[in-house]
């Protein structure tokens, strides 16, 4: 397969351009922080990949560990190692972590200040080469994660905080036997998808944040839909060891042209153990049959010579799989550190880097490795700088999108538009952002009908479908 370079232009908070090749990556070092840098490039640089340019997480999820000045400095100070807060002590002087507290605060007691959500009251958007209306699905749904659709043309739709509803005629009915998830940080009720066979066995399989005690992990249960209720609940694959951080599940589901069913999983926050081990489940992709059964083709084994799930490994946090319908192939979409979000094509036994290699470095700004390639690690096929936070993945079909057809779509979490990708083959020739402001774009589907429909954290909590326009 033909590697080709790309080169992205980035624009810095103090106006300069500058360009990340996957020769080299710059950024600017820690010990180079002064006073001199205002609160709002600090925020911008080292903290809204994850709360959000406009502080979106500190005003939509609550606060868990206080929300007075002192709560702030503290945290910021020393961090939260399990929920994927890292701590800027050696970042920031105690000056600049304070005016970095009354920054945020002050923020969002004056939200409307950094309100520049620019979503047309119409619902049409325009891009380059298409425009198309918003068709309103489903609202209501808090922070919808995942879409499967049934034969009957209804949809299914998890919610993070552990409730599933089917989507009808925009009216959400709630799904009973949903099993106890640890809805928390980063997990709750996560992917689904229903058995190749479904119209013969009504069987579905949906992803979770398991608990145990004080524990979770990444889990995946198979069940029969009976009406609106659940049954026959069956795990068939846990990630082992179980993790008492609350970040990097992973948690795509995908069913490949063979029935088999493949599955992301994050390394839960510990990047020097579980990602580059093959004793472990953590930062890999797995391969399972419906029953929890492992393919005797599998390409690891355990001590005993049998095949384990396993299918690849080196993955930091993958939230979008896609199987490519014009190749076979299962594309990969996953977030790296601050910068390094990556597009990967899965191959069985392939090793993707992470730790080892990354065109991203530490939250707090601190460097992970110095390398971008290493021998035999598998380099990613485009990175972004810096990160947009991909999650949900699909390729386009159909007629519908005519100049959008064969392209791959990736949904942005930080910067809240759909990003469209044009290929020619294995090459990424273009980008386009669409749906811009429209929300954190958490999936993206093509539905049986042969439209887009797309999963938003807004502040309703929707579902639309992409209907294009003349």
């Amino acid at each position: 397969m033909t590697k080709t370079l790309f080169v992205f232009p980035v624009l810095l908070l103090s106006g300069a351009l500058y360009f990340c090749t996957k020769e080299k990556k710059e950024y600017t070092p820690v010990n180079a922080i002064t006073t001199e840098r205002t609160p709002q490039e600090n925020y911008q640089n080292y903290c809204s990949g994850c709360h959000g340019e406009k502080m979106d997480a500190f005003v939509d999820r609550g606060w868990k560990h206080g929300n007075t000045l002192n709560d702030l400095v503290k945290g910021i100070t020393k961090g939260y190692e399990d929920e994927g807060m890292p701590a800027f002590e050696k970042t920031f002087s105690r000056a600049e972590i304070e005016e970095l507290a009354d920054y945020i605060l002050n923020g969002i007691k004056n939200r409307a200040a950094y309100d520049f959500e620019t979503v047309p009251k119409t619902g049409i958007f325009e891009s380059e080469k298409l425009t198309v209306k918003l068709d309103t699905v489903a609202t209501g749904l808090a922070v919808p994660w995942g879409m499967a659709f049934l034969p009957d043309g209804s949809l299914l739709v998890t919610e993070r905080s552990g409730k599933l509803y089917q989507v009808e005629d925009r009216k959400n009915l709630e799904i009973k036997g949903v099993p106890e998830v640890l809805a928390k940080g980063q997990g709750g009720l996560l992917d689904i998808v229903l058995d190749p066979e479904f119209v013969k066995n009504r069987l579905v399989y949906f992803s979770y944040s398991k608990p145990k005690g004080n524990l979770a992990t990444t889990a995946v249960m198979q069940a029969k839909l009976e009406g609106n209720r659940l049954t026959g609940q069956k795990v068939i694959f846990e990630a082992l060891p179980y993790a008492s951080t609350h970040h990097h599940y992973g948690s795509r589901l995908v069913f490949d042209s063979k029935g088999y069913l493949f599955i992301s999983v994050g390394e839960r926050g510990n990047e020097k153990e579980n990602p580059q081990s093959l004793e472990n489940s953590l930062g890999k992709i797995h391969r399972i049959k419906t029953d929890g059964s492992i393919p005797t083709d599998n390409p690891f084994k355990d001590k005993s010579g049998k095949p384990t799930s396993l299918y690849c490994y080196g993955n930091r946090n993958p939230q979008g799989m896609a199987l490519n319908p014009f190749t076979g192939e299962l594309w990969e979409t996953e977030h790296g550190p601050r910068g390094g979000d990556e597009i990967n094509i899965i191959k069985p036994s392939a090793n993707y880097g992470w730790p080892v290699t990354s065109y991203g470095i530490n939250y707090n700004g601190t460097t992970i490795t110095d390398k971008t390639t290493a021998p035999g690690i598998e380099e990613p096929l485009l990175y972004w700088l810096p990160s947009i936070a991909p999650s949900g993945t699909a390729f386009v079909t159909g007629d519908r999108y005519k100049p959008w057809k064969g392209a791959l779509l990736v949904g942005s979490l930080r910067f809240k538009y759909l990003n469209l990708c044009y290929l020619d083959g294995y090459k990424i020739t273009g980008q386009e952002k669409l749906l811009k402001n429209i929300g954190r774009l958490r999936d993206v589907r093509m539905g049986p009908d042969g439209y887009i429909y797309v999963a938003v954290e807004d502040k309703k909590g929707s579902v639309f479908r992409l209907v294009p326009v003349n």
